[in-house]
């Protein structure tokens, strides 16, 4: 059965960060916690926030690691008790937005965090007691803004994806303006990131017409966009258009993602320093040239669909075309470049196959397809 749920409010527009006020009273939030971190704080970006919640009380939590973990979300947790909290405002990228999410079940729910990881049965256990969250995005990359899920690195060191639709942010205030400061390397990542989940969750099998919709205009608006961002990050047009292929990836990808996450997943586990958009960008090559045999992709002539999205001659052109934007992006030529060795493969791979995203995949990877994907992005 197909389940199809769009989504959530969504405030899209330059300056949007003005009406945080007005959000955190229709969503009922009269003392959040901020939950953000120190670059967002070092740009200003914070500041804003706290300008246009002039009058609420609000405590702030700024120490959010670049890979969240159980140990912040504890040290949230415990702001959010003693500030007397009754709802959350991530101010951030991915990483701030899903270190909220951790929070919203941490503060609400018994037990260690891995409890609710959707690899041990815990989607279920997460109610809708969590905290009310509101999203503002400051990068244009994950979309946990309009998602249902966090990734969160758990005690025990595995990096695990938590899913409820409780933990869909009550709005999600999306403001371009916020990501103009952005750098251009992180503007590179993040903005590989959103390609990333527009095309793996379009080659994702499940029957979802919308999302493949929205996850294929998504993917227009990135490739053509992602370069002028990244050269001119004062560019508004081209950061209103990363901003929206942010969105769009994740409001598709809740057809699944695949081994392009499966991997980057597990590996940033193993290597937390590795930054998430970056490691997507590494495996697309190797997982499109994969996923090219499925079945699924040739029926729906997928791979043909997205060559046109990104203004290409042929499906065939597709890896080669991303090798080629993330060099000239700036971003690694491989694996390899980012002080990454064969021998943590064998760990990779038994992260991966336990991943949630390995069996949305369009095609089931082997231990051995992993380790070829492995190989095959190690240098280029």
């Amino acid at each position: 059965m197909a389940f199809i749920y769009y989504v959530t409010q969504i405030q899209f527009e330059f300056g949007a960060v003005k009406l945080l006020r007005q959000e955190c009273e229709r969503v009922g939030i009269q003392r959040p916690l901020i939950v953000t971190d120190q670059g967002v704080k070092a740009a200003g970006v914070l500041q804003k926030a706290l300008d246009a919640l002039s009058g609420v009380r609000v405590t702030v939590f700024d120490q959010t690691p670049s890979n969240p973990t159980e140990a912040a979300v504890r040290a949230a947790a415990e702001l959010y008790a003693s500030g007397q909290c009754d709802g959350l405002i991530a101010v951030g990228g991915g990483s701030a937005i899903d270190c909220a999410k951790g929070v919203a079940i941490a503060a609400t729910h018994l037990g260690p965090l891995k409890t609710y990881a959707t690899i041990e049965g815990g989607s279920a256990k997460i109610t809708d007691r969590v905290a009310p969250i509101i999203a503002v995005p400051t990068t244009s990359g994950t979309g946990s803004e309009v998602a249902r899920g966090a990734i969160l690195i758990v005690d025990d060191h595995r990096k695990l994806g938590f899913h409820s639709w409780s933990l869909v942010p009550k709005t999600a205030i999306c403001d371009p303006e916020l990501t103009l400061g952005l750098p251009p390397q992180l503007t590179a990542a993040t903005g590989m990131d959103a390609i990333a989940h527009c095309m793996e969750t379009f080659m994702a099998p499940a029957f979802n017409p919308p999302a493949d919709g929205i996850g294929l205009d998504g993917l227009e608006r990135g490739w053509a966009n992602i370069e002028q961002a990244t050269r001119n990050g004062q560019d508004r047009d081209a950061r209103l258009n990363m901003m929206s292929a942010a969105m769009q990836g994740a409001m598709a990808f809740q057809k699944g993602l695949g081994c392009v996450h499966s991997l980057s997943h597990s590996l940033g586990g193993v290597d937390p320093r590795l930054h998430h958009g970056t490691l997507n960008a590494m495996f697309l090559p190797a997982v499109v040239r994969f996923n090219a045999a499925a079945e699924s992709m040739q029926k729906d002539r997928r791979l043909e669909r997205m060559a046109r999205a990104m203004n290409l001659t042929s499906g065939t052109d597709i890896p080669a075309a991303i090798q080629d934007m993330s060099a000239r992006l700036g971003l690694p030529k491989g694996l390899a470049a980012m002080g990454v060795t064969p021998a943590l493969f064998d760990k990779v791979i038994e992260g991966a196959l336990a991943d949630h995203c390995h069996l949305t995949n369009p095609r089931i990877a082997t231990a051995e397809d992993y380790r070829q994907m492995l190989q095959a992005s190690m240098q280029w």
